[in-house]
């Protein structure tokens, strides 16, 4: 099984990344989406800044409690992922499903403040994450079908690279108020659904509604491309019939989307959750309280900076080896936490390797489907793959949660490190790329036969 990652397609230079005055690979429909992107993030980025110090320090919750928590914030999306991206596949209608993604984690935000047991705040989360989950697969999926295969990488690095601004910017804003706010936790919720109803209102204004189908679907079930999505959809007479979710699932025959899967999954496995590595860099380092927001804002800057020549580089020597780095920048963070002298070049170390991690791998996973998954499956694709890593993130945050409260800090992230290692060497072999094996011509007297 090998992970294709490039594409020779001669067709996509004339697709609408080459519209004038836009880099190649950079469609309106990129620039819109990650402006829709970065409002959003600035919503949810303000809440996920706060709440964990919310939950362990002001709730008193557990390390098991809040990685409960945490794996229901990120799993939910998982499975609803699933449904969203056949959905819009099936209704040929991406915007549609994504703008129902964004409302409903927008009315979730004023909830929060009503919140106070685990229960009522599993509740509201995982109705957050049923947001992000319904929107993820067709929002992909309308940035890949608008972007030539050739430019993939960075068309999601450039949306990416918007979405982290938002994911700077957020942490940032509920700094301030939590330091100007009495009430400073419910005046960051409170913040956060009116830039939530922002982010909605600029998706429903501005982002193109239902594409059409196109006349043919040049991508075929080996994996094998050659249009340029929404530049092939224009002026098709013919109308594909509704996307079964037989269909669908049969995507799972494609030994290279099955690689991707899979590989996806085992990583995500040992990937310690984002909240979890800020609170263990916050003991480890002796950050203050009034200090642990800003740590997501060192991660995100790093991302803003590097996710458009990663997404770059990642088109031009193979994506599979740029997201493999991706996992060992991670792998060294972890390193560091565990046995580096607590100094201050502790923190910027490990931020600065925790956002290449994430500018090596968030955008150029979805770009290594473009040339695998049918143009008319993509939303399904993306699905699949993202469902795949996210439910092993969910196992991963409630067993180091689990891991934490039972042996320490310490014990659980050395045992996430040295799976991340096994894992990284086994998803190297399976996504190496297929070597071709030149054989000489045969010779004159070989040609001949025995005489």
């Amino acid at each position: 099984m090998y992970l294709t990652d490039r594409s020779a397609a001669p067709a996509a230079d004339t697709g609408p990344g080459r519209r004038r005055g836009l880099r190649p690979g950079v469609t309106p429909v990129v620039l819109v989406l990650g402006t829709v992107s970065l409002i959003t993030d600035i919503s949810s980025e303000m809440v996920t800044a706060v709440l964990p110090l919310y939950l362990v320090t002001t709730l008193g919750f557990s390390p098991l409690a809040f990685g409960t928590l945490d794996g229901v914030y990120n799993g939910v999306s998982a499975l609803v992922q699933l449904t969203g991206g056949h959905l819009a596949d099936r209704v040929r209608n991406h915007k549609l499903l994504a703008g129902l993604g964004y409302g409903l984690s927008a009315l979730c935000k004023p909830l929060l403040l009503l919140a106070g047991s685990i229960g009522t705040l599993g509740t509201v989360l995982a109705l957050d994450r049923t947001g992000k989950g319904l929107r993820t697969a067709p929002r992909d999926a309308m940035i890949s079908l608008s972007t030539p295969i050739a430019h993939q990488g960075r068309a999601f690095g450039v949306h990416r690279a918007m979405d982290t601004t938002g994911a700077m910017l957020g942490p940032l804003a509920a700094f301030l108020i939590l330091s100007a706010a009495a009430d400073g936790y419910d005046a960051v919720f409170g913040v956060s659904a009116c830039v939530a109803v922002l982010g909605v209102i600029v998706l429903v204004l501005f982002v193109p509604g239902r594409r059409r189908d196109p006349p043919t679907d040049t991508t075929d079930m080996t994996g094998e491309a050659g249009g340029t999505g929404e530049a092939g959809e224009a002026g098709g007479s013919g109308a594909r019939p509704p996307v079964r979710v037989r269909e669908a699932l049969a995507l799972l025959r494609l030994p290279q989307l099955r690689a991707l899967a899979c590989c996806a999954a085992l990583l995500g496995l040992t990937t310690v959750s984002d909240a979890f590595v800020y609170l263990l860099l916050q003991r480890r380092a002796g950050i203050g309280e009034e200090w642990f927001t800003l740590l997501p804002l060192g991660t995100a800057v790093v991302f803003l900076l590097l996710a458009v020549p990663v997404g770059a580089l990642a088109d031009r020597i193979g994506r599979h080896i740029v997201f493999l780095a991706g996992h060992l920048g991670l792998l060294t963070a972890y390193a560091l936490l565990l046995w580096a002298p607590a100094t201050p070049l502790l923190v910027p170390l490990v931020l600065a390797l925790h956002g290449t991690f994430y500018a090596a791998t968030d955008g150029v996973l979805p770009a290594a489907l473009a040339g695998i998954v049918p143009e008319h499956l993509r939303a399904s694709g993306l699905a699949i793959v993202g469902t795949s890593q996210a439910l092993a993130r969910f196992c991963c945050s409630l067993g180091f949660g689990a891991a934490w409260t039972m042996w320490g800090d310490g014990p659980a992230l050395a045992g996430s490190a040295v799976g991340l290692l096994c894992c990284a060497a086994v998803a190297g072999l399976v996504l190496r790329p297929a070597r071709r094996i030149r054989r000489p011509p045969p010779q004159p007297d070989e040609q001949q036969g025995p005489t």
